[in-house]
């Protein structure tokens, strides 16, 4: 067996030394800049704010405001085992800048959001982590500041600078997915190529058609691939003309955005796009020993020295804010897990296929409060692949071509994870109303939502974010399940969702949505689905796309 390391310390450099050695004299020190007045953290060389280059560091209170947190009961490290917080604090001194922290030396459950709290210093090694107790001076502090209040996120939406959208040259002609299941203990790369053999086979092509390949993220991270298109084309020898892959693109998804626009510009005519993960056998190897944890003693992460080692712990901040704000419940949440095993039940490829129910749900044991098991989708292995075609190769194709109506990509939000929107899932927000402002199509004309739900509260983001409720409105909206069923207003996820499914990231709901436009899900199949939208992401640059049969 592998020895688990102790958590991950940060890497100090000579940006950030100040900040991580500030607990030597016991002053909390957060970058400045001189000529607007700013504080700016994490630390940058230029101020975000005011582009100026005259910066500096400043010595503030110490003091906070408790703006976020979670009790972490799942993950841990032998120097730091659960349950501990994580949590989220702003600043006194300049209440848009966010900590990520532990909040030490108190009962999680007397915490509450607002409260004041102040700062003492962790040392390890050669670092000093800021940490924070309750404040017993409980003069009020500032209110934690988001740049963008959420319903005034599609006020920032650029318009669209030619009446040519890129979405009409092209379609998707082939989908693909490879077995499914939990530690198959197969190469990920067979399963990329099951996936894409589909794919070809289905769209009427054969591999010497296809001039593009296109992936995310392109490496092999902890199970997250199987070595990106330098390994599959070595292993199907393809020479294509343009290849895409890597983690700075809109989420799982933006593989296939990329290909339409190299099609587009006129690169390529038929791209094979896939997205493969083995996540599950590769938790099973660490813990034979036969593979290396994936995080190293130093980490340049703002959150892993906290134990937010995952997007949960951000993600579960977010959602206690929402339930704060607006009266969102736990069983809110859990109707959308409810809603995932459903559908799964009529689907033969789902993980997890029997029966759930709210007791269930809420009985599960927590992962980080508010979240239990069945707030989180399910680790697996598995590849999914799609063909996308230009529109006048595609009308040759044996399948009907599934036409694309409009991508959402902007990004309005900030992307640190715990500097950006306060009440929903980052990434969220802006890209749909980039979609919305590039079709005349509605909310009321979309027939079945394929959302993507790495956890519920992901889905509840998406909801909003869309406009099939308001903002703020889900509570009401999911109470009893019945406005995403199959024969709902919105039907959410109608192959079980990567909650019951399998995490085959955003490209199985693509993959979901096309075989809905196309009337082939059987049992689960929503009548007469003629509009679909698709999720990818968030937390990280996410997008969104939108589809349509063409008939």
């Amino acid at each position: 067996m592998s020895q688990i390391p102790g958590r991950p310390l940060p890497t100090v450099t000579a940006l950030n030394e100040y900040f991580w050695t500030a607990g030597r004299d016991g002053v909390l020190r957060i970058q400045e800049c001189r000529s607007c007045d700013a504080l700016i953290h994490p630390p940058q060389p230029i101020c975000r704010y005011c582009r100026s280059h005259d910066l500096g560091v400043r010595d503030v209170s110490g003091r906070a405001t408790l703006a976020g947190f979670t009790v972490n009961e799942r993950f841990g490290f032998p120097d730091m085992p659960p349950p501990y917080v994580v949590a989220e604090v702003a600043i006194v001194e300049d209440p848009r800048v966010r900590l990520t922290t532990n909040i030490v030396d108190c009962d999680p459950q007397s915490l509450e959001l607002g409260q004041p709290v102040e700062v003492s210093f962790q040392h390890i090694d050669d670092v000093w982590l800021p940490v924070f107790t309750p404040s017993a001076d409980t003069t009020p502090t500032p209110a934690p500041v988001e740049d963008i209040a959420p319903q005034d996120i599609g006020k920032f939406v650029r318009p669209m600078l030619t009446e040519d959208k890129f979405e009409d040259h092209s379609a998707i002609t082939g989908i693909g997915m490879s077995r499914i299941g939990r530690r198959l203990m197969v190469p990920p790369l067979s399963l990329t190529i099951e996936a894409a053999e589909q794919a070809v086979a289905d769209a009427g092509l054969t591999f010497d058609d296809i001039d593009g390949l296109s992936t995310y993220p392109g490496l092999d991270i902890a199970g997250m691939g199987e070595g990106g298109v330098s390994v599959l084309e070595g292993a199907l020898g393809l020479r294509p003309t343009w290849i895409n892959g890597g983690m700075d693109t809109f989420g799982p998804g933006g593989s296939v955005i990329a290909a339409m626009m190299a099609i587009s510009a006129g690169l390529a005519r038929h791209v094979l796009c896939f997205r493969t993960l083995w996540e599950a056998t590769f938790g099973q190897l660490v813990k034979e020993g036969k593979m290396s944890p994936p995080m190293s003693a130093r980490t340049n992460s703002w959150q892993q020295p906290y134990g937010a080692t995952s997007a949960a712990h951000t993600l579960a901040q977010n959602a206690g804010r929402h339930f704060h704000r607006y009266g969102t419940t736990r069983e809110t949440l859990g109707w959308i897990a409810l809603n995932q095993r459903a559908n799964a039940a009529l689907n033969p490829t789902a993980i997890y296929r029997e029966p759930l129910t709210m007791e269930d749900y809420l009985s599960a044991r927590t992962i980080t409060t508010p979240f239990g098991l069945y707030d989180c989708d399910v680790p697996c292995d598995g590849a999914v692949a799609v063909i996308v075609s230009a529109v006048d190769a595609a009308r040759d194709l044996p399948r009907p071509p599934i036409r694309f109506e409009a991508v959402g990509t902007q990004i309005i939000e900030r992307l640190d994870w715990d500097q950006t929107t306060l009440t929903h899932e980052p990434q969220v927000l802006g890209q749909s109303a980039h979609m919305w402002s590039r079709t005349s199509l509605r909310p009321s004309d979309v027939d079945v939502a394929e959302l993507y739900d790495g956890f519920t509260f992901n889905c509840l983001s998406w909801l909003e974010g869309l406009g099939f409720c308001g903002i703020g409105e889900a509570k009401d909206f999911l109470d009893g399940g019945r406005n995403i069923a199959r024969d709902g207003i919105i039907p959410l996820n109608t192959h079980g969702g990567q909650l019951s499914h399998g995490r085959t990231h955003g490209m199985g709901l693509i993959h979901e949505a096309v075989t809905q436009l196309r009337g082939e899900a059987g049992e689960r199949q929503v009548e007469d689905a003629r509009v679909a939208v698709a999720s990818s992401g968030g937390l990280t640059p996410s997008g969104v796309l939108l589809l349509r049969r063409d008939d």
